[in-house]
């Protein structure tokens, strides 16, 4: 298989170059450390995997993937990140990468999840899987992303579709499908429920 690295730390890059190398079903076509040079790698490269940073500098890996994808969508994503942020974590899946590795991750490990992935299956390490399992268990608003918290608490001031829209920056079509997530991850009927639940966390904290 034909792999892209897209890190800027040298080390890190390097590092996964020299530990992917070494494996006979996998080599390195392309090293970058930006995001701009890292979607021309991917799109004249064709890769079979893209390995991507989650933080580039000033650029999103997130951003740089979702670019990505939509010019070459049969190339699998897989975030290597040193963040073990839930709410990176659900980006990453909301924008729908193919892995997510953290870097503290045995060379194993990664070699065994670039497999995987390479096969057609999700990989995400389970330090990551375990975290967000146990937010849903404690906290019924755990299971929600960044995006839904921000519609959420859109929703407890009272605002409607197309004000939340123009607040967050995004469209009616995206709002209302936000709403309907979190009704469904907060097992509740209709959007007042939402507010009203909203305001009674807000008064409890």
């Amino acid at each position: 298989m034909h792999i892209v690295v897209i890190d800027d730390h040298p080390l890190v890059r390097e590092g996964l170059s020299a530990i992917l190398s070494i494996e006979d079903d996998m080599t390195i076509v392309g090293e970058t450390a930006t995001a701009t040079e890292g979607i021309r790698y991917v799109c004249e490269k064709q890769p079979d995997i893209a390995i991507v940073d989650l933080r580039l500098g000033d650029s999103s890996g997130l951003d740089t993937i979702h670019s990505c994808k939509e010019k070459v969508p049969d190339c699998k994503y897989i975030v290597l990140t040193s963040s073990s942020d839930r709410d990176d974590f659900c980006r990453a899946e909301e924008i729908g990468a193919d892995g997510y590795i953290l870097k503290q991750a045995f060379p194993e490990e990664i070699i065994s999840a670039v497999r995987l992935v390479h096969r057609g299956r999700k990989y995400f390490d389970p330090i990551m899987v375990e975290n967000v399992i146990h937010n849903k268990i404690h906290d019924p608003f755990g299971a929600l992303t960044s995006r839904e918290r921000d519609v959420l608490d859109a929703l407890a001031e009272g605002l409607r579709n197309r004000e939340i829209a123009s607040k967050l920056f995004i469209t009616e079509f995206t709002v209302k499908k936000h709403v309907s997530q979190i009704l469904a991850k907060l097992d509740l009927s209709d959007r007042t429920q939402a507010a009203l639940l909203a305001r009674d966390r807000r008064v409890s904290l």
